[in-house]
């Protein structure tokens, strides 16, 4: 790495990823990835400090761009999981950086779909190919910790990025099943977002709804149990659970298209699917994503497609700190 390089970081409640860019670099490319957690650093400033030394990279960086899981405001933001209070001013001193900026972290995947290949996608159902470079609107939509809901216009080789909280929308159920949920849901916590059951703890929301609702008598799980299961045991609960869990991503998904009229095409994201790549294709995710009545043919020719890139959200930052620093190329 050269001595003049930037600094980038996907942080979570748990883990935080960094990376450094080399600044020369055309496009975004990130090196000396490392992991650390949350919980073993008093602020963000210790943590970074630690990765620079490990990653053996003794001069401060020109330029760090951070990606946190939340709104960020004034670039600043406060994590609540991880009990760190983030700001742009305290990363310029603390890291010596004369440019410093937080972005939202679904923004950051935003800006990483110009950069994506081939390979870091896969087609959900029989939907048209996926162009991440025409002119239009693309939405992102990511089950994970939260569920995050981002945009993306492409316009004359400009790439502006679409910053919301859609994730905390209200739920909209569709059948019987599915109003019985939300009634279930409304009794712990109110009001029921789409997050309330399209996101990790969501699923054991679901799970636990369900399991309610079919007389099930469940058992202590995780989201990571439901989807194991549901791969290795198809006709078990947590199947029956987890596709459910896809036909609702399909509908909400539809859903964010229609508002954002992103008609070159959905990208579902987020630490859920792309370890169940199969369920979700062979789910009635792509039926429900259409069924939208008198917009079906609307719909239809919309592409939807998973990212599989598992650092999308560092190439982004890393898209957006090429930027910041003048030299990227479009």
């Amino acid at each position: 790495m050269a001595k003049t390089f930037g600094l980038v970081a996907d942080i979570g409640g748990t883990n935080v990823r960094f990376a450094a860019v080399d600044l020369q670099a055309p496009q975004p490319e990130i090196d000396s990835l490392r992991f650390l957690s949350t919980r073993g650093h008093p602020d963000i400033v210790s943590a970074a400090k630690a990765y620079l030394r490990d990653a053996g990279l003794h001069a401060p960086p020109r330029a760090v761009v951070f990606a946190v899981a939340g709104p960020v405001e004034n670039n600043e933001i406060h994590l609540t999981n991880a009990g760190w209070r983030i700001s742009a001013e305290e990363l310029r001193e603390g890291l010596g950086a004369p440019y410093a900026r937080l972005v939202n972290d679904f923004e950051a995947v935003a800006q990483a779909v110009p950069h994506l290949q081939e390979h870091d996608l896969a087609a959900i159902g029989p939907s048209p190919r996926f162009d991440p470079h025409g002119d239009g609107t693309i939405a992102i939509v990511g089950p994970g910790t939260g569920l995050g809901v981002a945009g993306l216009v492409n316009a004359c080789d400009a790439h502006i990025a679409l910053v919301t909280e859609g994730g905390h929308a209200a739920f909209a159920p569709t059948d019987e099943l599915e109003m019985r949920v939300v009634e279930i849901l409304m009794r712990k916590f109110g009001r029921v977002s789409a997050e309330r059951i399209l996101s990790g703890p969501g699923l054991l929301n679901l799970y636990g709804a369900m399991a309610e609702i079919e007389d099930f008598t469940p058992d202590d799980r995780t989201p990571e149990s439901i989807t194991q299961i549901a791969r290795s045991e198809p006709s078990s609960f947590e199947a029956k659970v987890f596709a459910r869990f896809c036909a609702i991503l399909g509908s909400a998904a539809g859903d964010i298209a229609l508002t954002m009229g992103a008609r070159q095409g959905v990208l579902i994201a987020g630490g859920i699917l792309p370890d169940a790549t199969e369920l979700l294709a062979a789910s009635n995710f792509r039926e429900r994503f259409e069924d939208k009545a008198r917009f079906r043919d609307y719909m239809r020719a919309i592409p939807t497609s998973l990212i599989l890139q598992p650092h999308a959200g560092l190439i982004g930052a890393a898209s957006i700190l090429l930027q910041a620093c003048g030299n990227a190329t479009r």
